[in-house]
């Protein structure tokens, strides 16, 4: 029943319209004075009230200014009864917040009429801020459940589907049913954002996320996780062969191209799966190890799909082992530096060396650079790393200079996370200068991946070098799927070739073709030619019957520490070319 507060100090008026008011079916409160009103208008919240002005010790407009200093009351539509029908009262008791203003007498029609246009007024306000309310509550549930920029269930929504699912679920004795997690994360997609930007690697993942979607079953529950990773529960089966054939049937939806501002773009994907409950109970938990196998199958380069299995446990405490100590392994004395020989096919003498950085690990022993480095670069200490590995290599540089070997050239490999660093060239020339090395002597080594990435930019770079007199060679060319033609509008001194063109090169049709060509076509361009991990005599002759400048491999040496370096060259070790000919 609506309730309405009836403030009068004219006891025949307030007996009036409280007869008026009960035989409409209001609820009537009366109050015989403003004080007496206030305190019952905040005890029992009336839906409705009707004031007097001219009362005695607190008149109407004092009792609506209290009302409206409470944020229980202030809401309240008020409606002012007086017997001053003067303009300028009327603009007050507008003014002063009440909703209607009736002149005494007045007749039941007009009273019962000014309330039920507060009334409906305040009833439709109370529908428009409850569907306000509604709205609001429905964004902001499905700004909790859903992903804004794919539109997708998201993690949360993941969890509660599992929970349901596994609710509705009855596995059988035997334990022979599986229920599924996928983990698939996107490829390479954060190099993919930096080359196509935001907003359009926006609209590749909406691409992606559309024609997944129509090539899923609707059985299974597609989430996005966040950072261009996804989380897929599939129905209840049997056999794994439903599970591998889901996931190859998933890539091969980016066999073609996607279009993007006009350009394509192919994308890969890799796949972790775990099952409940043999890998474990709790989503969340099932999802850390569809994860552990998913950057499994991204180390092994992707585009794939891997069941969790217990040994990727142990690869990830090693992984993350290697992380947390990499932090100390330079304080520690644990990094040191080889040197490889670089040996001229003209003379066989050295003519150089690559410095080459080695770890070794207290408990795992010595791990190799491919597991190391990549990590020092994902965790953000190649920079430490290699401004360390140029400072031991200037130092030691040094000393075989002051020994008599004053033309020896040392190589140092170079990331493109250094490269790219504002401070790069000058903390470079600092380290020459604090060794008293000539720049002459240093060469940088960078990879053909790091330099096709952006060949403005490492044009820039490379001149800037250049301008040093630091000579700058490519590393591993042929690795990185760019054309010759494009690398040399890059101002570099040396190509290296990569082991996977130089192995069994006599006798492999292909690697001939492609390394003697690599030769001529780098010689046409005034360019030095290294080849490396020249392990045999037959690879050494083809490159020396070829015109390739020179080579490294174990044929001649293995990467040294600086002292059995030192040994090898005061004892004047050369390759001898005539013999190797026979």
């Amino acid at each position: 029943m609506i309730k309405i507060l009836v403030i009068e100090d004219d006891a025949q008026v307030r007996d009036n319209i409280q007869v008026i008011l009960e035989l409409e079916d209001f609820d009537v409160i009366l109050a015989k004075d403003g004080q007496s009103g206030l305190e019952k208008a905040i005890a029992s919240s009336p839906d409705l009230i009707v004031c007097d002005v001219m009362m005695p010790q607190m008149d109407g407009f004092e009792v609506l200014s209290a009302l409206q200093s409470i944020e229980a009351t202030s809401n309240i539509p008020f409606i002012f009864l007086t017997a001053k029908a003067d303009r300028n009262d009327l603009r007050q008791g507008m003014e002063s917040g009440a909703d209607d203003y009736l002149t005494k007498p007045f007749t039941p029609k007009e009273l019962i009429k000014a309330i039920q246009i507060r009334l409906d007024k305040k009833e439709k306000y109370k529908q428009k801020y409850t569907q306000k309310i509604q709205d609001i509550s429905e964004q902001l549930e499905h700004q909790l459940y859903f992903d804004h920029v794919t539109n997708l269930p998201n993690r949360l929504s993941l969890r509660e589907q599992f929970n349901q699912r596994l609710a509705k679920t009855q596995f059988i004795a035997a334990k022979t049913q599986m229920l599924p997690i996928f983990c698939l994360s996107l490829d390479r997609f954060n190099q993919i954002q930096k080359n196509l930007g935001y907003d359009s690697s926006e609209q590749l993942l909406k691409a992606f996320v559309e024609r997944l979607k129509k090539s899923l079953d609707a059985k299974i529950f597609l989430a996005y996780l966040g950072a261009n990773e996804f989380g897929m529960i599939l129905p209840v089966v049997e056999y794994k062969t439903f599970i591998v054939d889901l996931a190859n049937q998933i890539k091969s939806q980016l066999n073609q191209p996607f279009i993007v501002n006009n350009q394509e773009v192919f994308l890969s994907a890799s796949i972790g799966i775990a099952l409940y409950e043999k890998d474990a109970q709790d989503i969340e938990k099932i999802l850390q190890k569809a994860k552990k196998a998913m950057y499994k199958v991204q180390e092994n380069g992707g585009n794939d799909c891997e069941f969790y299995s217990w040994v990727l446990d142990v690869h990830t405490s090693r992984r993350q082992r290697l992380e947390n100590d990499l932090h100390y392994a330079i304080e520690r004395g644990e990094l040191s530096v080889h040197y490889q020989p670089q040996v001229s096919l003209k003379t066989g003498k050295i003519m150089g060396c690559e410095a080459l950085a080695r770890w070794s690990h207290p408990t795992y022993n010595m791990i190799s650079p491919d597991t190391f480095i990549p990590i020092a670069e994902e965790i953000g200490l190649i920079d430490k790393i290699g401004e360390w590995v140029l400072v031991q290599a200037c130092k030691d540089l040094k000393k075989w200079q002051a020994f008599g070997f004053m033309s020896l050239k040392m190589a140092v490999n170079i990331s493109v996370f250094q490269l790219n660093k504002a401070d790069f060239r000058q903390k470079s020339i600092n380290t020459l200068l604090a060794n008293n090395i000539l720049p002459k002597y240093i060469e940088f080594e960078l990879t053909e991946s790091c330099l096709v990435q952006d060949l403005v930019m490492a044009k820039q770079k490379i001149e800037a070098l250049n301008s040093l007199d630091i000579r700058v060679s490519i590393d591993d060319f042929g690795t990185g799927y760019s054309s010759l033609k494009s690398l040399q509008k890059l101002p570099f001194n040396t190509l290296k070739i990569d082991r996977s063109f130089i192995q069994n090169v006599e006798t492999n049709p292909s690697n001939s073709a492609i390394t003697s060509n690599l030769i001529k076509i780098a010689r046409s361009l005034g360019l030095k030619v290294v080849a490396e991990g020249v392990e045999t005599v037959g690879e050494l002759n083809f490159l020396k019957q070829h015109q390739c400048d020179g080579i490294q491999g174990f044929i001649f040496s293995y990467p040294l520490p600086a002292s059995e370096m030192t040994n090898l060259l005061r004892e004047g070790k050369c390759l001898k070319i005539q013999e190797s000919l026979l």
